[in-house]
């Protein structure tokens, strides 16, 4: 269940793209849903035809745009009866972004609190169904299990499940491609054990304080929680 990607995510990157651009949204959207997570390393992709459907573009320029992430490495195409488009794995190690741009740092690391503080809130003050419950506190115990190389994938996936389950569809689009940028920043430096460790804890009391309807905690909790990664990457990137 853990690894079914989920429904509000999984249609905020695989929505229609702008005709202008239809190449460079096509290619940008896929490499959106590698750095979600929501297809892992070694997964396939949907079809092109499926592709060319959601994205509401021509099979060529799906194919043109797996051309070009499969020559840089992020996908693999192979033929036969079990073939098709698969997230490469490993996935290419992204170069140190020695370029960062201080405001655009601060601007996605200040949007990102508003979303996922607003999503947490949210999704406190309603009554969850039981499915979703479930969900959310499998989506923890996922990311608190996971190996180090499958941590940031099931990290990201815990993160947007909070924002899903803030019943505001809408917001999971802005959600995701906020994190999409934030996780190119991430892998860019090791994991830390210690800084996981103190994640996962963290995790607990932000999904315990939505699962028992107390948004003032939840808020909070999520808020730390933000404080720790920022620290992290103005420290690295900076």
């Amino acid at each position: 269940m853990t690894d079914a990607p989920l429904h509000e995510v999984r249609k905020a990157v695989y929505r229609p793209v702008r005709e202008g651009n239809a190449l460079e949204d096509t290619i940008a959207r896929l490499v959106q849903t590698i750095r979600l997570g929501v297809v892992p390393p070694g997964e396939s992709l949907p079809s092109e035809r499926e592709l060319a459907v959601l994205y509401a573009v021509s099979r060529d320029t799906v194919r043109e745009a797996i051309r070009e992430l499969a020559d840089a490495g992020y996908l693999v195409r192979r033929r036969g009866r079990y073939g098709g488009t698969f997230v490469a794995d490993p996935l290419p190690q992204p170069p140190h972004p020695a370029d960062v741009d201080a405001t655009d740092l601060e601007d996605v690391l200040g949007m990102r609190r508003v979303i996922e503080a607003g999503a947490a809130r949210a999704a406190a003050a309603r009554t969850l169904e039981p499915a979703a419950r479930d969900e959310l506190w499998a989506r923890h115990e996922a990311a608190s299990a996971a190996s180090e190389a499958d941590y940031r994938r099931l990290d990201t996936l815990l993160h947007l499940a909070i924002t899903e389950v803030a019943g505001i569809p809408s917001l999971v689009a802005l959600a995701a491609e906020n994190r999409a940028r934030v996780n190119e920043w991430l892998d860019t430096f090791p994991l830390l054990p210690r800084n996981i460790e103190h994640s996962n804890a963290q995790h607990e009391r932000i999904v315990t304080a939505i699962l028992a309807g107390r948004p003032d905690a939840a808020e909070a909790a999520i808020l730390e929680h933000l404080a720790g990664s920022e620290a992290l990457l103005r420290g690295f990137l900076a």
